[in-house]
């Protein structure tokens, strides 16, 4: 009778560890999905501001050439802003990745 009542706190504690590591995995998920939307939300209102920008120079400078120059300085920010965004969406491929991998 022992013997069973040990193996029934042995697979209570093993269906506990179980359970914490469900909600672990869901909440790293969770973590996960939040910043996967902040990132797209922070990457689409960069977006909006450039063409915001470029609209803004396109309705009120004259001056053809300051246009143009005030033109190529917003077109290297988006280059320069896209790259950062690929570097970082790699970055974070790469973590998340790495911790499945080490999970499972």
């Amino acid at each position: 009778m022992e013997n069973s009542k040990n193996s029934w706190d042995d697979i209570s504690d093993d269906i506990s560890d179980v359970t914490k590591k469900i909600k672990d995995k869901v909440s790293q998920e969770n973590l996960v999905d939040d910043l996967k939307d902040s990132f797209k939300s922070t990457i689409d209102t960069s977006a909006e501001i450039l063409k915001n920008l470029i609209k803004a120079i396109d309705e009120t400078v004259k001056d053809d050439e300051i246009k143009s120059e005030s033109k190529e300085v917003v077109s290297k920010i988006t280059n320069e802003l896209n790259e950062v965004i690929d570097n970082t969406k790699s970055k974070i491929s790469n973590i998340i990745n790495n911790q499945i991998t080490e999970e499972e």
